[in-house]
This record gives C-alpha cells, structure tokens and sequence, in this order.
C-alpha cells in the first residue's frame, strides 16, 4: 500500500470514528441512484416503485460493466 493511499485510508477512518458514515455519505448515494432513475425515466412518468425497480436494474448493469472492464484491464496487465 503506497503511503497516498495509507493517508486516505487513516483519514477516512478518523472521519468515521467522529461522525456515521451512514449518514456522511447518505448525499453522495442520493446523486448516485437519482442518476440511474432519471436515465430509465428521463419524464417522470413511471410510478416511483417501477422507476426504483429499474433504476436498481440499470445501476447493476453498470457495476457489471465495470467488473467486466476491471477484469479485461486485469488480464492486460497480467
């Protein structure tokens, strides 16, 4: 571990021992799934349960794209 991420890492827990990290990163996790929701339903004309169904679908999608991509730079680099 390089020390730039050793900093990171000993900040960031610092933080979480003062403050929830539930709740420090509750904004960030908002922004993130009203991304999704508004690509699957750019109108706001789905029901809010169909439109969380499918945006939790379309964020899935794209963490797997970015496995997909993860290993495929892995297996570069190997």
């Amino acid at each position: 571990m390089g020390f730039t991420t050793a900093s990171a890492r000993i900040a960031a827990l610092t933080l979480h021992a003062h403050v929830d990290p539930a709740a420090h990163t509750a904004p960030a996790r908002r922004a993130f799934i009203a991304r999704f929701e508004s690509d699957v339903d750019p109108d706001g004309v789905l029901e809010p349960a169909e439109r969380a169904r499918r945006a939790q679908r379309a964020m899935r999608a794209h963490m797997l794209r970015l496995a997909a991509k993860s290993v495929a730079s892995r297996a570069r680099t190997a």
